[in-house]
């Protein structure tokens, strides 16, 4: 059973992550592929704060999210008032950067990671408390990105994400909009990074990689951008996929590759066969001129 619920939590996890991700490269266009390193970030962040005695952990998970938010405007706010693509390089330098940097960091754990992390729930309630809190709060993120993007903070994200130009232009901050989105995703992501840290209990730099990015990014395109299912769908087929490959018995030195192969290939395909991705979004404006009716 405890295969079983790991399994579950992460898929509730993914779903976390995937939805929060759909949030900023979706419904606001942002061009970035570096969300797991908010995921590492929160995680460590509540790990430490909870292994040291700092706060309980419920307010260690959120302080994660906290400082995944604001780590996210530090990389988003210079690179966005250069370029929008300059997001793409400032975010894969950053992850790529923060991961070497954890690795000579012997009091996070180093390359050889963090253990002993604290448990929640579990000792006192059993895992399957752990897997109903992480599919509970799957539920509620996606019910709140939904509320979100549907509201009139949506229509302006995608008023922006559609014609920025024409966005400034009506006196709008586009910029404003991008780095609150951003953080907004990026602190789910860490809250989310926080809740596996106290399931898991070990850390490791190489996990938020960006075999890790490609993972989520297939999730969302497979799922189908800007839908609130979508990233659901995405999360539970590319979760239980690898699964089913580890009953092959494979080495760890060819499953890791194979499994990036496959998002990456998948990624391909679906961007080239079906763009809008198993869900498709729904068509708000076609550009087409309204038929007339008949008299």
């Amino acid at each position: 059973m405890d295969y079983l619920y790991s399994i579950l939590i992460l898929i509730g996890l993914f779903i976390i992550l995937a939805s929060s991700f759909d949030l900023v490269i979706g419904h606001c266009g942002l061009i970035s592929i570096a969300h797991p390193i908010f995921y590492a970030i929160g995680a460590y962040v509540s790990a430490m704060l909870a292994k040291h005695n700092i706060m309980p952990i419920p307010l260690a998970m959120l302080s994660g999210g906290v400082v995944a938010f604001v780590a996210s405007a530090l990389v988003a706010v210079p690179a966005l008032r250069v370029s929008g693509d300059y997001l793409l390089i400032a975010s894969i330098g950053f992850q790529l950067g923060l991961i070497e940097l954890a690795k000579h960091i012997h009091e996070i754990g180093g390359a050889g990671g963090l253990t002993n992390i604290p448990s929640f729930l579990i000792r006192d309630y059993g895992r399957e408390s752990y897997v109903v809190l992480v599919l509970v709060l799957a539920g509620l993120t996606v019910l709140f990105i939904k509320w979100l993007t549907q509201g009139p903070y949506g229509r302006m994200m995608a008023a922006m994400r559609d014609d920025e130009l024409a966005f400034s232009m009506l006196g709008r901050n586009a910029i404003w909009v991008k780095v609150s989105v951003f953080g907004i995703g990026s602190g789910i992501a860490g809250i989310a990074g926080g809740l596996y840290a106290h399931y898991f209990r070990f850390l490791e730099p190489d996990q938020f990689g960006l075999l890790q990015s490609s993972a989520v990014l297939t999730m969302v395109v497979v799922g189908g951008l800007r839908t609130a299912w979508g990233p659901v769908i995405g999360a539970l087929v590319l979760q239980l996929m690898p699964q089913m490959i580890t009953f092959f018995n494979l080495p760890p030195s060819v499953l890791g590759p194979l499994q990036g192969l496959i998002f990456t290939g998948l990624v391909l395909v679906f961007m080239f066969k079906r763009p809008q991705g198993l869900l498709a979004a729904p068509v708000i404006w076609t550009g087409k001129a309204p038929e007339k009716r008949g008299a």
